[in-house]
């Protein structure tokens, strides 16, 4: 069995369908996993949504900040945004199923030495708690009273973990760590303006997986969400964000070998 990481899809089915050609993907054998933001901006999140569900476990997602817009949006705790392209959902005739399964997929995925999470981990964050703080996110998502979650989801406020946090800020930050952060103090701060090159990180801050002592660095994670970083495979990161749904590459590295597939954007 190979497992195949795979960067931000966001609706752009054409591509995915493509890389998985590439790669001669076998459901039956293989498994995917997927960064999170399979829809958004892309022409085909629909498509995209309804084959990934289709793969059963055949592939596994984390969800992104893009997925939770289109929750918030289905559940009226979010404004429709120029640049959306989510109206294809909302109208389809299995929305409900679609939006509940959307619901049901993981903040965070563990696998040995490998974790997926769309954005990051906050510095001061293991893998064992961040792993326990996901699941106290998933099981709010899950709840039957979700919506409320989601009406108190949105905001940049606390930018930074304490223990001592409760409530909707306490869900808040994890979320925002695991599926908006790019740049954040050496001590876990963050900071959501900034979205160009690790380059131009604001004063006093820096790429989150560049913080000193970062108790994640011991094992290998695997993420998306950030288009402008590009491809960065290190000893224990693999950002696979390559932009496609911005006229670039989507990618995949197979995690037993490091290999690397891509496909370019396809024009319209």
């Amino acid at each position: 069995m190979a497992r195949y990481a795979i960067g931000d899809i966001q609706g752009c089915y054409r591509e995915f369908r493509q890389l998985l050609d590439v790669i001669r993907f076998d459901p039956a054998a293989d498994r995917l996993w997927l960064v999170g933001d399979l829809v958004n901006r892309g022409p085909q999140s629909l498509e995209v949504l309804r084959f990934v569900r289709e793969l059963g476990t055949a592939a596994v997602t984390v969800l992104g900040n893009h997925d939770l817009h289109l929750l918030m949006l289905a559940a009226g705790c979010s404004r429709q945004r120029p640049d959306d392209t989510l109206a294809p959902i909302l109208a389809a005739p299995e929305r409900d199923e679609l939006l509940h399964w959307l619901r049901q997929q993981p903040m965070l995925h563990v696998e040995n030495e490998h974790v997926m999470v769309h954005a990051g981990l906050l510095p001061q964050w293991t893998v064992a708690q961040a792993a326990r703080l996901a699941g106290e996110v998933e099981t709010a998502l899950r709840a039957p009273d979700h919506r409320e979650f989601l009406a108190h989801l949105w905001g940049s406020e606390p930018a930074a973990w304490d223990d001592h946090l409760t409530g909707w800020p306490r869900l808040r930050v994890i979320v925002n760590a695991m599926t908006r952060m790019r740049f954040c103090t050496a001590d876990g701060v963050m900071e959501f303006h900034s979205k160009g090159e690790t380059a131009n990180a604001p004063a006093g801050h820096l790429p989150w997986f560049e913080a000193p002592g970062r108790r994640s660095a011991d094992h290998v994670l695997v993420t998306g969400h950030w288009s402008a970083l590009g491809l960065k495979l290190t000893g224990n990161l693999l950002a696979l964000d390559t932009g496609c749904v911005w006229g670039r590459e989507l990618s995949a590295v197979r995690l037993e070998d490091r290999a690397l597939f891509q496909v370019p954007y396809c024009r319209r």
